[in-house]
């Protein structure tokens, strides 16, 4: 099979619907025709369909389409597997919609790097295709003396990634600028906005169909085998794969692929583990949060940018959000799940528990004390991969795993693990990198 002779079906139409959730955005999702040419098969035979595959994407959220475009416009015959029945309904769907600065991160880490690079390369990105955007900027407050260390290392922190600007400000300042805040200093990072992050997908995925690339939906990765002859993927409807629940569904296709980026998000391990003979010892252990959002009720936002508390375990705090609608929202907090969580991503029920504004207001109210009584409405909630757990890291001294043939051997291979915040901001700079990595394999062992 060549992949662009799904490429007409894929683009024959668009459909602007709302999205499955109450999350942030409109989401914007092809026909199902796609997936259907290439997945339906009748199943009177056992007879599993052969084809063969240039380069297959697994995910289609925010960085697995940035990868697609990368390499579609590179060349590359490139077929995007997405195991739901629209693109973007994971954890790209589910976040802040935040462009980061880069303050944040370990010096010298991915995320720092990609970061840093990708906030440059999103702006202009936005600005060149007409995405909607806004270079906000963002308080980071200390509330009390006793963050004031904690401010500094930051801003000492931010200097080190090469984040230019961020400037250190006393209270009276943070107040003209926000009259609603209140802390004894802060630092404004001007390079800080906001993006609608399906309008970002959706010019990806333009972007990528205009070259070749095909989106199938309703397509699930069940198994596979890495070989001397390369990477073989069996693939089946999702459909077929939720009607069945949980009995055995033979795979519908087998796709003999030159290369495979596994960008699967929240299932990148669980992809991983499918695949036979991927070193078992180099897929790390997940670690599942769940993020809880909360809009403000009030016809007029409090506030025009961007408010962060000193960034606690496992997140950023729960900071204020202003939409491209301005609207006002707050989170996420950090909400640990149990483990074993990962055996049911599919049917996670991401509903907001009203119970957790009591915790809301207690934080919010640190910087933004007039907050008023029953102001708060639960919106959303996200899931974010991590690699650490509860009490084992924290937000600065952690990083997203990008292993490519160097890392494990495989030629044409690359995996990408823990991709949560600044996955958003980072996509087109991780898309770089892995295409890199797939050129290095290209150039040492011929054609791919």
């Amino acid at each position: 099979m060549q992949c662009r002779s799904l490429g007409a079906a894929a683009r024959s139409s668009w459909a602007r619907v709302t999205p499955s959730i109450s999350g942030p955005s409109w989401a914007r999702v092809t026909p199902r025709i796609a997936s259907q040419r290439f997945l339906r098969k009748s199943y009177s035979t056992s007879a599993i369909e052969e084809e063969k595959a240039d380069v297959v994407v697994i995910g289609a959220g925010v960085v697995g389409l940035a990868i697609a475009r990368l390499l579609a416009l590179s060349g590359r015959e490139v077929l995007v597997l997405e195991a739901d029945a629209a693109f973007g309904t994971g954890t790209s769907s589910r976040n802040s919609e935040i462009i980061h600065a880069g303050l944040y991160y370990q010096v010298g880490s991915l995320k720092a790097q990609l970061c840093v690079e990708g906030n440059r390369m999103l702006y202009d990105y936005a600005r060149e295709h007409d995405v909607g955007h806004r270079r906000l900027g963002k308080l980071i407050t200390a509330c009390g003396d006793d963050e004031i260390p904690k401010l500094a290392k930051l801003h000492e922190n931010a200097k080190a990634n090469g984040v230019s600007d961020v400037d250190w400000i006393s209270s009276s300042e943070a107040t003209d600028l926000e009259p609603n805040v209140r802390c004894v200093a802060a630092l404004l990072s001007t390079n800080t906005g906001i993006i609608d992050s399906h309008g970002l997908m959706a010019a990806f995925l333009a972007e990528a169909e205009d070259h070749g690339a095909v989106l199938a939906v309703n397509s699930t990765v069940t198994g596979g085998e890495i070989s001397q002859n390369g990477i073989s993927l069996e693939v089946t409807d999702s459909t077929d794969l939720r009607s069945a629940e949980g009995a055995p569904v033979p795979p519908t296709m087998r796709l003999s692929c030159s290369a495979v980026v596994n960008a699967a998000g929240l299932d990148a391990q669980a992809t991983a583990k499918k695949l036979a003979h991927c070193p078992p010892e180099l897929i790390p252990r997940r670690y599942l949060a769940r993020g809880n959002y909360f809009s403000f009720s009030g016809a007029k936002s409090p506030f025009s940018r961007l408010v962060y508390p000193i960034p606690p375990e496992g997140g950023l705090g729960v900071h204020v959000t202003v939409d491209l609608g301005g609207q006002c929202k707050f989170g996420p907090d950090v909400e640990w799940l149990p483990e074993g969580a990962e055996q049911a991503i599919a049917s996670y029920d991401y509903t907001v528990d009203p119970s957790r504004a009591a915790a809301f207001y207690s934080a919010i109210r640190a910087y933004y004390p007039d907050l008023p009584e029953g102001s708060l409405e639960p919106a959303y909630a996200g899931i974010r991969p991590k690699l650490f757990g509860s009490g084992q890291a924290d937000v600065g001294s952690t990083d997203f795993m990008i292993q490519g043939p160097a890392d494990h051997g495989v030629p044409g291979l690359v995996n990408l693990f823990g991709i949560e915040s600044p996955g958003l901001t980072s996509c087109l700079a991780i898309a770089e990198d892995v295409a890199r990595k797939l050129t290095a394999t290209k150039n040492k062992v011929g054609s791919v």
